[in-house]
Formats: C-alpha cells, sequence, structure tokens
C-alpha cells in the first residue's frame, strides 16, 4: 500500500504549460464539501488501521489505577519516561490506599524524572485520597466522576475509559490535535471543541481504536516538524503533503520507533507489537 500510495503522491504536481499559446487558466480548486471531508476523514482511518493494526495505548499499566496514575504523570514528558518511572512508584504504592498516606517528599522524589514532579505529586496525592474517601479505592468508570479528581480533565479520563473500561472516547493530545488540524478534519484549537468535532466525523466505536491511530502516526511519521511525507502511506489523501521531506529515501530516515527500526516506548508492549521493548532506564530514543 505504501509504493502505491507514494505513486499516486508523487502525480500530484501540477502539469507544465506546452507552449505560450497553449496555456490555460489556472484552475481554483473547489472548497471542500463536508460530506467530502467525511469520506476522506473515513478513509484515512481505515488506511492507519492497515499501516497500525497493533495500536495501543503506550503507556505500561496493569489495572486501571496505574493507567490513570500514569497519564497524569504523562503531561509535559514521554511516555517512555513514565514507563521508566512507574514500575518503582507501583513497587511502593500499588493501590489508591497505599499512594494516599504516601509521604509527599517520598513521592515526589519517585516521580522527579517526569518532570514537573512537585504539581504532579499533589495531584496523584489528591486523587489518590478522593478514590480512597469517595470511590471506595475503585477508580471509577464514568467521565462525570473521574474529571472530579484532581489532575483529571478530559483527556485523561478519555484515555481510562478507553482502555480500561472500554468505553470509547476521543483523546486530543499535542500529536491528535495537530494531525486533525493538518488533515482538515477541524479548524478548532480548543481540546473539547476539536473532541466534539471529530467525534460528529466517526461512528463512537471507531473513537478510541482512531486516537491510537492518530497518536501512532503523528510519532511515527507525520511529525511536527519534519513530517515524511515521502514515507507517509495516506500521502495522496492529505491536504498537508508537501509540508514534510517528500523524497522517499530522505523521508524513511525521518521514520521513528518500530518504522524506522527503534524501539517503542513501553517496556512490556502487547504481544502484537512488531518493534522492540523500550529500555528500562535510559534517555529516549531519537
Amino acid at each position: 500500500m505504501g509504493e502505491h500510495a507514494l505513486g499516486k503522491a508523487s502525480s500530484q504536481a501540477p502539469p507544465s504549460s506546452k507552449g505560450k499559446g497553449s496555456a490555460k487558466k489556472p484552475t481554483v480548486a473547489k472548497p471542500e464539501s463536508r460530506l467530502a471531508m467525511v469520506r476522506r476523514a473515513r478513509r484515512i482511518n481505515r488506511e492507519l488501521a492497515e499501516v497500525y493494526p497493533y495500536a495501543h495505548p503506550e503507556l505500561d499499566f496493569r489495572n486501571p489505577f496505574e493507567l490513570l496514575v500514569a497519564t497524569v504523570l504523562s503531561a509535559q514528558t514521554t511516555d517512555l519516561r513514565v514507563n521508566q518511572t512507574t514500575p518503582a512508584l507501583f513497587a511502593a504504592y500499588p493501590a489508591p490506599e497505599d499512594m494516599a498516606a504516601a509521604a509527599p517528599e517520598h513521592l515526589e522524589e519517585l516521580i522527579r524524572p517526569t518532570g514537573f514532579f512537585r504539581a504532579k505529586s499533589k495531584a496523584l496525592l489528591g486523587l489518590s485520597q478522593a478514590l480512597r474517601d469517595t470511590f471506595g479505592g475503585e477508580v471509577p468508570g464514568r467521565i462525570e466522576d473521574l474529571v472530579t479528581l484532581p489532575g483529571v480533565g478530559r483527556k485523561t479520563a478519555n484515555v481510562v475509559l478507553g482502555n480500561a473500561f472500554g468505553v470509547p472516547g476521543i483523546t486530543v493530545d499535542t500529536h491528535f490535535g495537530r494531525l486533525v488540524r493538518r488533515w482538515k478534519w477541524t479548524e478548532q484549537e480548543d481540546p473539547e471543541k476539536v473532541e466534539a468535532e471529530i467525534c460528529a466525523i466517526f461512528p463512537k466505536s471507531e473513537w478510541t481504536m482512531l486516537s491510537h491511530r492518530v497518536v501512532f502516526h503523528g510519532r511515527r511519521i507525520c511529525h511536527a516538524r519534519r513530517p515524511a511525507c515521502g514515507a507517509c502511506p495516506i500521502a495522496p489523501l492529505c491536504p498537508a503533503y508537501g509540508e514534510g521531506e517528500t523524497d522517499p529515501e530522505k523521508a524513511k530516515k525521518l521514520l521513528k520507533y518500530e518504522k524506522g527500526g527503534l524501539p517503542g516506548q513501553r517496556l512490556s508492549p502487547p504481544p502484537d507489537y512488531p518493534g522492540l521493548p523500550a529500555p528500562p532506564a535510559g534517555p529516549a530514543p531519537v
């Protein structure tokens, strides 16, 4: 599919004029209709499903509490850094009751590698105490309850609901917002408005996996500053094709994680993940 897509993408260049008298007026592209955009968006989702059949949350977790904590820690850092930090954290505090009683200084030291450790420690203590006191030590399975927890907004709530409870949701992180605007699915900047507009395009059953596929694509191929357009399997469907490197060989060198032959972000990836597990310690792969 990739080579076929690249072949189609390379044919997008406008034809050259054949002589002075044969020049034609440049045609102005018609604005894309809502229906055409929805069809294109759904086709992109189908193509991404073929490219990333193994898409998954890139945080290591074994239960809803671990996913909730890991997602809070993932703010302003990489999933890899979180995954390298949480084994010691969960060994010390395996349940909300344990973390709720933690000494702030000890908790801060354990999560220091993730950055903003004082604010994150305060949030983890607050949400653990709320889980203990209000929800019987269990992570609630409703968004209305999750967003009442300290440090938990809609993005974190949707991550937990979609991946620990099987409740569909769109997770609007930096990668997701950037790509859906690049693909002209929305012009919104506010995450809640982005979520609402994207939810209207896709059936509810697709929301969680769509989030994973888009984030996977943003991390591996469609980078913020230099997207690997020449190695992109959905190039013919992308209105931003050409913003990045279009030469296939040069574009291949920009690929990350398993697409570039490098380890992923999880120390314990799912069995169907085709790449290498992340190292338990050390800097994130470049």
